[in-house]
């Protein structure tokens, strides 16, 4: 039995809170790197003022997008920027009721006796970490473990699968012994010619191998969230699937791995455009709803919820209000897609994907 945190209470609140119907995350944990290749294409310097002034953006919309977002996901640098005016953005997004999180993992490296796939590192000083961004206003964070589905070569491999997930285990646990909840987040990519039942198994074998290394390690289930990815085709499979397909997949895959005691499930979006992710979506929830499925199924989108935002902003002060209007729409889109009431695109559109996706 997991042994139960002091800041159990805390922890349920918050996961539940999280979890809320209606609402989901942004996922604006990008690395300086990865950012910067945001920037690249809309011609912008990747200079700490200009990463500060396109959070602001975001952050500082007009209305409340806090009914619609839960939580966001910061990068370190950002979970202690101010706006212009001096205000702390931990602040400003407590005013907006919007949880703070942390992205705790420090990346991926090659995992040496496998076929290109990796591991990720992070976990020395951890709980030194958690207690300083706990005490700076974060209450939940962010580990991404990333798992290739190549079947030629045997992908995801077992010590690809036992790796990771003693990674994901330690950070949780870590993680729920200082006050934050984890989010859990094992990444399938979409790298590869694959078919849908191809990653519906790889995804089936890496969850259940993550939820048996985090019971093993006492990480408690009503404490976190998962974020893991919908189970889609390859990027070059020659087969096509609807959404309706994608749906019914992804919710039995999740239906045979993950424990109900889990609040919520926050799928990333992982190269799908806007409009495919929140398509894709919609029809989960649908499918979900059928079944009965016991979590919330909602988002947490990075690229598929800022790129028209990013695009319509291009580091101009003029575009800031063309920048906020388009998160909104992303914002609201979601919401609606977490309650299955999205009626929008068919989910067409431009993708998103980028070949070995690094974060």
């Amino acid at each position: 039995m997991a042994k139960k945190s002091v800041f159990y209470d805390e922890l349920k609140k918050n996961a539940a809170f999280m979890s809320a119907r209606g609402r989901g995350l942004l996922a604006a944990d990008e690395s300086t790197g990865t950012i910067g290749k945001r920037f690249d294409d809309i011609k912008v310097e990747n200079t700490e003022e200009n990463r500060r002034a396109y959070r602001e953006l975001l952050f500082t919309t007009p209305g409340d997008w806090g009914q619609y977002v839960s939580g966001v996901i910061l990068y370190e640098e950002t979970l202690y920027q101010k706006t212009a005016d001096g205000k702390p953005f931990v602040d400003l997004l407590k005013e907006k009721n919007v949880l703070v999180g942390i992205k705790l993992d420090k990346g991926v490296v090659p995992l040496d006796g496998t076929e290109g796939e990796t591991t990720v590192q992070g976990l020395d000083g951890l709980g030194a970490r958690c207690a300083q961004y706990y005490k700076q206003g974060a209450r939940f964070s962010k580990w991404r473990a990333v798992f290739k589905i190549d079947p030629k070569n045997g992908c995801p491999s077992q010590l690809s699968i036992d790796t990771n997930a003693h990674g994901l285990a330690r950070y949780a646990a870590i993680s729920q012994e200082n006050g934050i909840v984890p989010i859990v987040e094992p990444e399938l990519l979409m790298d590869g010619d694959h078919d849908l039942e191809i990653c519906a198994a790889a995804t089936q074998r890496v969850l259940a191998g993550v939820f048996k290394v985090l019971h093993d390690h006492g990480v408690i289930m009503e404490c976190m969230v998962l974020k893991p990815s919908m189970v889609l085709p390859g990027q070059d499979c020659k087969k096509t699937y609807t959404p309706q397909d994608v749906a019914k997949a992804t919710v039995q895959v999740l239906r045979r791995t993950v424990p109900p005691a889990v609040p919520g499930i926050f799928f990333l979006s992982g190269g799908q455009g806007e409009d495919q992710a929140t398509f894709n979506l919609n029809e989960i929830n649908k499918v979900g709803e059928v079944e009965g499925a016991p979590w919330s199924l909602s988002f947490s989108y990075g690229r598929a919820f800022q790129a028209s935002a990013l695009q319509a902003w291009k580091g101009a002060k003029e575009n800031v209000g063309a920048g906020q209007e388009k998160f909104l729409e992303r914002a609201k889109a979601n919401s609606l897609a977490q309650l299955g009431k999205y009626s929008g695109s068919s989910g067409a559109g431009e993708s998103l994907f980028v070949k070995d996706y690094k974060y």
